[in-house]
C-alpha cells in the first residue's frame, strides 16, 4: 500500500510538473558589425509583467504609455483590429518601387509587414500577433497603449520572432522562447 501511494504521489508530481507551461523569455539581441558591439537582453516575460505596473516615469504609468501627438482622428483602431482579425488569411499591400519593396499580409493570426530598402539593403520583418496588438490597443483612451496587456497575449502566444532589422551595420533581432540566454 504504501508503495501504490508513493506511486501515486510520484505520477501526481510529475502530471503537474509535466503541466506547468513554459517560463517564455523576450529576447534582444543587437550585433554592430562595424562597432562590434553585442547586445543581449533576456528576461522572463513573467518578470517584465511584474515591473510594467511599477514604472510611473514620463508617458508610462499603470502599465500604459501615453502618446502624447498621436490622434485616431475619428479612426477607430479597436474596431480595424477586429475587422483584420476576422479577414482571411492574405496579403494586404504590396509596394514593389525600384528602391524597395513593401509586404503586409495576414497569416496564421499574425500581421507580417517585410520591407525591403533596395537601396542600401537594409531589411525588416515585424510579426505581430493579432491578440498581442489587440491587447496593446485595450487601453481605455486612444492616446495610450496598454503594454501591460500586451506582455501578458505575449506570453500566451508562445515562441516567435517577432522583428529581425539587417543592415550593412548591425543586425537586430527580437523574439520569445523557453531559453534563458540567447542564441
Amino acid at each position: 500500500m504504501k508503495t501504490a501511494l508513493s506511486t501515486l504521489a510520484l505520477l501526481f508530481a510529475a502530471t503537474v510538473v509535466a503541466a506547468a507551461p513554459p517560463e517564455h523569455y523576450l529576447h534582444v539581441k543587437v550585433d554592430g558589425k562595424n562597432t562590434k558591439e553585442l547586445v543581449r537582453v533576456n528576461m522572463p516575460l513573467s518578470l517584465i509583467e511584474k515591473i510594467i505596473p511599477a514604472i510611473n516615469q514620463n508617458q508610462f504609468h499603470n502599465g500604459r504609455i501615453e502618446v502624447g501627438d498621436f490622434h485616431t482622428n475619428d479612426v477607430d483602431l479597436r474596431a480595424i483590429l477586429n475587422a483584420v482579425s476576422s479577414a482571411p488569411d492574405g496579403e494586404f499591400v504590396t509596394v514593389q518601387k525600384p528602391d524597395c519593396n513593401i509586404r503586409v499580409a495576414k497569416e496564421n493570426g499574425q500581421m507580417i509587414v517585410h520591407i525591403i530598402n533596395k537601396e542600401d539593403g537594409e531589411k525588416a520583418d515585424v510579426t505581430v500577433p493579432l491578440a498581442v496588438a489587440q491587447a496593446l490597443a485595450s487601453a481605455a483612451n486612444d492616446h495610450q497603449f496598454n503594454v501591460e496587456a500586451a506582455i501578458e497575449a505575449l506570453d500566451r502566444a508562445g515562441e516567435r520572432t517577432l522583428v529581425t532589422v539587417t543592415d550593412n551595420d548591425e543586425t537586430v533581432r527580437v523574439w520569445i522562447d523557453s531559453q534563458n540566454t540567447s542564441e
